[in-house]
């Protein structure tokens, strides 16, 4: 069993930054693909960003590439999204995640944070 925990949202203005941080206890993240997804009011929750085991993949939405970056510290058994740039359309709760497939699929994740909340103003 794995439980994550993600700190690190806050209310900041369009243009800032921020940097969100996922904990891990209960097991050893470095074998778990690990992601970042997002849910806006009325919105389903959508793929953000994911991160091999190793560091050495990622992948993200193109609503984000560019601007965010995933980064992972095995040794921390932690996972950050620094997010720049950040953009009212931002605004959403951030959940981490942990899975064995590198993916961008909401099921194929087995392990949920219980999300951290940015808001972004314009």
């Amino acid at each position: 069993q794995v439980q994550l925990v993600e700190s690190g949202g806050e209310l900041v203005q369009a243009g800032g930054s921020l940097r969100l941080s996922c904990a891990a206890s209960g097991r050893s993240l470095n074998t778990y693909i690990m992601g970042w997804f997002r849910q806006a009011p009325g919105k389903e929750r959508e793929f953000v960003a994911t991160i091999s085991w190793s560091g050495g993949y990622t992948a993200y939405a193109p609503s984000v590439n560019g601007r965010f970056a995933i980064s992972r510290d095995n040794a921390k058994n932690s996972v950050y999204l620094q997010m720049n740039s950040l953009k009212p359309e931002d605004t959403a709760v951030y959940y981490c995640a942990a899975g064995r497939s590198r993916s961008t699929r909401l099921g194929d994740y087995e392990y949920w944070g219980q999300g951290t909340q940015i808001t972004v103003s314009s």
